[in-house]
């Protein structure tokens, strides 16, 4: 009984931490700007500029890549994408109009999207990949 309540301790854990890392960079990156920013023709932009939504994925990226790469993929896919999305819940959530929830769910399923690609590249590329050429690569299952 202990050993099954380690072993789903020692499974959450990663998850928690991703989740932690994710919505810690949320803050560091956007969570600042809440301002958007008003053109000269009456037009707005913002309140992200491109630069932090960069900064932001490159700055998950490294996290993303350590824990995939040792085997911690639910921890990457969906705690990554927990962070995000409760980051991006409490940071938008004052919009009355209600359509914060529109973006709070596109923004759920593109960290989704994109952390599962990275995590299923990390694990090809940790177990070698598939061979174009040579003995069990793809040229031989002609």
């Amino acid at each position: 009984m202990e050993q099954r309540s380690r072993n789903h301790l020692n499974q959450l854990v990663p998850v928690l931490v991703m989740a932690g890392i994710s919505a810690a960079a949320w803050a560091a990156w956007l969570g600042w700007d809440q301002h958007r920013d008003v053109h000269a023709d009456g037009s707005t932009t913002g309140p992200y500029e491109a630069w932090q939504v960069l900064g932001l994925v490159v700055t998950l990226l490294a996290p993303a890549v350590w824990a995939a790469s040792r085997g911690h993929r639910a921890a990457t896919v969906f705690g990554t994408t927990a962070g995000l999305t409760v980051a991006a819940y409490v940071d938008w959530s004052d919009d009355s109009s209600g359509l914060f929830a529109v973006g709070v769910a596109l923004l759920m399923l593109g960290s989704l999207a994109a952390t599962a690609t990275v995590t299923a590249v990390i694990t090809a590329m940790r177990r070698g990949g598939p061979r174009l050429g040579g003995p069990g690569g793809l040229s031989a299952h002609r």
